[in-house]
């Protein structure tokens, strides 16, 4: 069984996970954009893919967690649901968007300087300068990444961003289907319904320059919300869950998927769930994987974690012009591991105020104004 007493609120290692992707994804944008390689860092969207499987098992915990007082027979757990998630993603994003729109040209100037010096083929200069009200109401509404024209469409990495959006506004619907049929067999029902909708839109001729669109990447999410639904569950059927994930994770659809990056996807499966059910391995393993998912929860990974939504929504905006003035600055004069290792010592900790900056500027308060909102609510009946 997991090492999670039902009655606290938190998994420690979840806050030190959530920090460490988002590093990852800065780290991996930095030698991207630095042209250096290491193995693992350089794959940011694999950050990202940590992320999403975060996403969905965070979501079943707190379904779980409140199941008591917020029941999902009422229609008004729902509305709940949406309005605690809505405001944690919207009002930073919105700041940040205007943010990026703004300094568009400027962004743009400096991502072609690194792609001339990089020889790599340019940005699309839509995604830096399209300030039109269609692009902007497409984001603003988050229906963007339902969308291939305006999936990628801005200078932030918000592709991801839209694609949470979907899941959040599905996953009553999801939690639905799974509890009616069974947890594996709903995720097994599912996903097969999300390859059928990516089947039919490549038929049709419909493909997303960054997968945004759900179905691409509900596997993932899957990964999570199986992982979570374990949690009460015996040895034999939390491990069972943990298989099933793993077997998700190896689906060949959702970005690049060589199978380098699907093995590295399933390690990310797996290292999750051990430190989920660690008790599982028994012995001096299990000790230390104990000791490593409650050290994963110390305050520098609490902070971490709760600075990481802004952190990946900031790091390209700091990351583009920097990279850029080193370039200009120095060329071909300093190798690519000293550019790289200049650029991070400015980028990372410039990311990280500028993210504690707006966490309590902006973040915090969409949080006090969902709590608000939510607690004005009386409940109603689904039949209502």
């Amino acid at each position: 069984m997991a090492d999670h007493d039902p009655r606290k609120t938190r998994i420690d290692c979840l806050d030190g996970l959530r920090g460490l992707a988002s590093l990852w994804v800065m780290i991996g944008h930095a030698l991207l954009l630095t042209g250096w390689r290491l193995p693992v860092l350089s794959e940011p969207d694999l950050g990202v893919d940590l992320f999403i499987m975060l996403s969905g098992f965070l979501m079943v915990f707190h379904y779980q967690l409140r199941a008591g007082k917020e029941p999902w027979e009422l229609t008004s757990t729902w509305v709940s649901f949406w309005i605690r998630r809505f405001l944690r993603i919207a009002p930073l994003y919105y700041v940040l968007l205007a943010v990026a729109l703004m300094l568009g040209a400027w962004l743009f100037e400096s991502r072609m300087a690194i792609d001339a010096f990089l020889d790599r083929t340019p940005q699309s200069p839509q995604r830096y300068l399209d300030n039109g009200l269609t692009n902007g109401l497409m984001h603003v509404s988050f229906l963007f990444g339902l969308s291939p024209d305006y999936a990628y469409r801005t200078p932030l990495p918000d592709w991801s961003i839209g694609l949470e959006m979907q899941f959040y506004a599905a996953f009553p619907f999801i939690m639905l289907l799974l509890k009616k049929s069974g947890w594996l067999k709903g995720a097994l029902l599912t996903v097969v319904l999300a390859a059928a909708i990516v089947s039919t839109a490549s038929l049709i001729g419909i493909h997303f320059p960054m997968p945004a669109f759900l179905p691409l990447k509900m596997h993932i999410f899957l990964c999570g919300m199986l992982l979570a639904l374990g949690l009460h569950a015996d040895g034999s059927k939390a491990l069972l869950h943990g298989l099933a994930a793993i077997a998700l994770a190896l689906l060949p659809i959702g970005g690049d998927m060589t199978a380098t990056k699907m093995l590295m996807r399933v390690m990310l499966v797996g290292i999750f769930f051990a430190l989920l059910y660690h008790r599982l391995v028994g012995g001096a393993l299990s000790e230390r994987l104990r000791a490593l998912s409650a050290s994963l929860g110390n305050r520098f990974f609490h902070w971490l974690g709760e600075l990481s939504f802004g952190a990946y929504l900031w790091h390209l905006i700091f990351l583009q012009p920097i990279a850029a003035w080193f370039i200009g600055a120095f060329g071909d004069t300093i190798t690519a591991p000293a550019r790289f290792a200049a650029v991070t010592a400015l980028l990372v900790p410039l990311v990280y105020v500028a993210a504690w900056i707006t966490f309590f500027a902006v973040e915090k308060p969409g949080q006090r104004l969902a709590k608000r909102l939510i607690n004005r609510r009386k409940p109603q009946p689904v039949g209502a």
